[in-house]
């Protein structure tokens, strides 16, 4: 089987199924496990990689406006490909290709390979997504060995929780600023917390800095999505906004929201107990 991913989170799966030599392609993204740096790179995003989090979220908006998409499929190199399996998700049309540019893009190929969209919400829904796509490979029996052990490992982290449980906000984007939804208040009540930000399955959220400061959390974390630790750091350290400094009183943790928090696969078991780590100090 010749696979394709649209997104980092389908080619962690595939990768961590035992499949990683069936993946011929995958975006422009994708980055673990390291090996699939080497493969072809069949989206393109639109975006400046140079401009700050400000520019990006300016960017999205003009584009969002005028109906551009934020990122494209090379068909060409998707025809020479010649998948037999394509995984997309809809879940986020800033993060990777939306379900939308996939079908069209698949529709105009001589074969028709197919297709897997992801959209889950919550981490019951990303276990579920990992199946599917063992299934989908043919890898069911690998699929339940990898969902029982991110199950064990999150039970795990779970019975280490503190008391009482310090009051969490994560934040997943700083200008403006974004409180972590989805699976990410799932992960913070896991690992011992009290989200103070969003309830499990809610979509990340813009709220202004006085409303989270308002919060009073024990602990902020920020975790930016598509960002790594470095890039994390620059940006908090570039936050000119005098409105948000009453809620960093106490210095902020930071997590590799990109590798972790924002990517709905197998490390989001990593991701917990990162975040139980972070919590106890």
């Amino acid at each position: 089987m010749r696979v394709v991913s649209l997104f980092p989170a389908a080619t962690e799966m595939v990768a961590a199924l035992g499949g990683a030599g069936l993946l011929v392609g995958v975006s422009d993204q994708c980055d673990w496990p390291p090996a699939v740096r080497a493969l072809p790179r069949v989206t393109r995003s639109s975006l400046d990689p140079a401009l700050t989090a400000a520019g990006i979220d300016r960017a999205m908006a003009r584009a969002q406006a005028g109906g551009t998409p934020s990122g494209s499929i090379d068909e060409e190199l998707l025809r020479r490909l010649q998948p037999d399996l394509v995984i997309g998700q809809s879940l986020c049309e800033v993060c990777a290709i939306g379900g939308d540019a996939a079908a069209t893009a698949m529709a105009r190929l001589d074969s028709r390979p197919a297709s897997l969209t992801l959209h889950a919400h919550t981490l019951e829904e990303v276990l579920r997504d990992i199946q599917r796509v063992a299934d989908a490979l043919d890898l069911s029996s690998e699929g339940d060995e990898l969902v029982r052990g991110m199950r064990y490992r999150l039970r795990v982290v779970r019975n280490r929780t503190p008391i009482p449980p310090p009051r969490v906000l994560v934040l997943e984007w700083l200008d403006p600023p974004y409180v972590a939804g989805h699976w990410v208040p799932e992960l913070v009540r896991i690992a011992g917390g009290e989200d103070v930000g969003n309830p499990p399955g809610a979509r990340s959220v813009a709220r202004p800095w006085e409303a989270l400061a308002a919060l009073s959390p024990d602990l902020v974390v920020i975790a930016l999505c598509g960002f790594d630790l470095p890039r994390a750091h620059r940006e908090f350290a570039g936050l000119r906004a005098p409105e948000a400094a009453p809620l960093f009183v106490r210095p902020p943790k930071f997590l590799d929201g990109n590798a972790y928090t924002s990517r709905p696969g197998p490390r989001l078991a990593e991701a917990a107990e990162l975040l139980a780590l972070l919590m106890r100090g």
